[in-house]
C-alpha cells in the first residue's frame, strides 16, 4: 500500500472517532471532495486539541499553535511538532485525539498533494484559525464575552473560517457552484455561527465545569443576570428569555443555512445532505433548548437517534426541491423565537441570486462583509463575512 493511500484510510479509520456528526455527513460528498474536506476537518480538530489542553500554559498554546500553522504551510517538519505535543497532552485529551496528534503528519501529507486552490483554503482556514483562538481562550471566564459582537468574532474563528473554507472547496469542485462564488460567501460565515451558537447553547453547563463560558454578558445584563454568578439549577424566567434571544439569532443563522444550501444546484445531492443534516440536526437541538432551559447537561437536550434518522429521512425525500426543503425548515423551526438582524449588518445588496431565495424565506438576514483587517503577526487579511462553524450540534 503506497503512503498516500495508507494515509487516506488512516484519514477514513480515525474521523469517527473524533466526529460522530462529521462521520455521518463526510462520506455524503462527491468523492472528489471527500478526501480534502476529511483533512481539513481533522487539521482543525488539532488546533482544537492543542487548545483545549489544560497542561499547557497561555504562550505555550499559542506557540504551539504556531508550529502547527507553519507545519500545515510546509515551512516547517510537523514530526517534531506531533513528538513534543504528544509528550505535553494529559489525561483530558482524549486517546483518540491523542492518536490523531501523533499522525499529524499523515493529514498533512493529505493536504499537501491536494491541488493549489483547496490546499490553499484549507492552509488560510488553519491560518486564521490559530490567530483568533488563542485570544478569546486566553481571555476565558464563567463570566462569559461583554458584548454580542465578541460572540460574532468568537464563532467567526472557531467556526465562520471553516464555512468560508467549505466554499472554496466546493467552488473549486464545480465551475456551476463557483458561478453563485460571492452569493455562497456571503453566507458561509452565518451558516457556520448558526451550527456553532447552537452548540454554544447546548454546551454551556459543560463549558462552564471547564471554566469558560462563550454567552454575551450584554444579553443577560438585559434581563437582570450576572454569568459568573450562576449555576445548574438556578433556572427563572430571566434565564430562560436570555436564551430565548440568543435562540433566536442561531435561528435566523440557519435560515441563512439554508439559503446557502439552496444555492447549490439541486444535482447536487451529497453536497446539500453535507449541509442538510447539519442545518436539522441545529434546528432539533435549537427546539429543545427551548422547550427544556432548565436542561443542566447538554445531553438532556441531544437529538435522539431516532431524530437523525428522520432528518436523514426527510432531506433525502426533498433534497431536489427548494420549496420542500423550505418547507421543511419551516415547519421544523415552526415555534422558535426569530431575531431581526440589526440592518448595519444586512448586506447592502445581496447577489441577484441569493436575493430569489432569501425572499422565498421570508427576508432572511444576510450579514454584509466588513473591510478586511489586518493581521500583525501574519500580515494577512481578515476577510470577515458576519460570521460561522465547523460547529456540529450532534458531534
Amino acid at each position: 500500500m503506497d503512503s498516500v493511500t495508507s494515509d487516506e484510510v488512516y484519514q477514513d479509520r480515525i474521523l469517527p472517532h473524533v466526529s460522530r456528526t462529521f462521520a455521518l455527513t463526510i462520506p455524503q460528498l462527491p468523492p472528489a471532495l471527500r478526501t480534502a474536506v476529511t483533512s481539513a476537518y481533522l487539521l482543525c480538530r488539532i488546533a482544537d486539541t492543542i487548545e483545549d489542553e489544560p497542561a499547557l500554559s497561555a504562550a505555550e498554546t499559542l506557540a504551539f499553535l504556531q508550529r502547527f500553522k507553519a507545519a500545515v504551510s510546509g515551512s516547517a517538519d510537523s514530526a517534531p511538532l506531533a513528538r513534543d505535543l504528544e509528550r505535553r497532552l494529559t489525561e483530558r485529551t482524549l486517546p483518540e485525539e491523542r492518536d490523531l496528534v501523533s499522525n499529524m503528519e499523515r493529514v498533512i501529507r493529505m493536504t499537501k498533494a491536494l491541488d493549489e486552490r483547496p490546499r490553499a483554503a484549507i492552509q488560510r482556514c488553519v491560518e486564521l484559525m490559530c490567530y483568533g483562538m488563542p485570544h478569546f481562550q486566553h481571555n476565558a471566564s464563567v463570566g462569559g464575552l461583554a458584548r454580542s459582537s465578541d460572540l460574532d468574532d468568537y464563532c467567526y474563528y472557531v467556526a465562520g473560517v471553516v464555512g468560508e473554507m467549505l466554499t472554496e472547496l466546493f467552488c473549486d469542485y464545480s465551475a456551476e457552484i463557483a458561478q453563485q462564488r460571492a452569493s455562497l460567501q456571503s453566507l458561509a460565515a452565518s451558516f457556520a455561527q448558526g451550527l456553532q451558537m447552537t452548540n454554544i447553547l447546548k454546551d454551556v453547563w459543560e463549558d462552564r465545569s471547564r471554566g469558560a463560558c462563550w454567552l454575551p454578558q450584554e444579553v443577560f445584563t438585559r434581563h437582570g443576570i450576572d454569568l459568573e454568578h450562576l449555576s445548574p439549577g438556578q433556572y427563572d424566567a430571566r434565564f430562560g428569555a436570555s436564551m430565548a434571544e440568543l435562540i433566536g439569532v442561531a435561528h435566523a443563522h440557519l435560515r441563512n443555512a439554508l439559503a446557502f444550501t439552496l444555492l447549490i444546484p439541486a444535482k447536487e445531492t451529497g453536497i446539500r445532505r453535507f449541509c442538510l443534516w447539519a442545518v436539522g440536526l441545529a434546528v432539533l437541538t435549537l427546539r429543545k433548548i427551548y422547550h427544556n432551559p432548565q436542561f443542566t447537561r447538554g445531553s438532556q437536550v441531544k437529538v435522539s437517534r431516532t431524530a437523525v434518522a428522520m432528518t436523514r429521512l426527510l432531506t433525502n425525500l426533498a433534497v431536489h426541491s427548494n420549496g420542500l426543503l423550505t418547507l421543511l425548515f419551516k415547519l421544523t423551526a415552526r415555534g422558535l423565537p426569530l431575531s431581526r438582524m440589526p440592518e448595519l449588518r444586512r448586506a447592502a445588496q445581496a447577489p441577484a441570486a441569493a436575493e430569489h431565495i432569501l425572499e422565498s424565506l421570508e427576508s432572511i438576514a444576510v450579514y454584509s462583509r466588513p473591510p478586511a483587517r489586518t493581521q500583525p503577526e501574519a500580515g494577512i487579511q481578515l476577510e470577515r463575512a458576519r460570521r460561522r462553524s465547523d460547529g456540529s450540534p450532534a458531534s
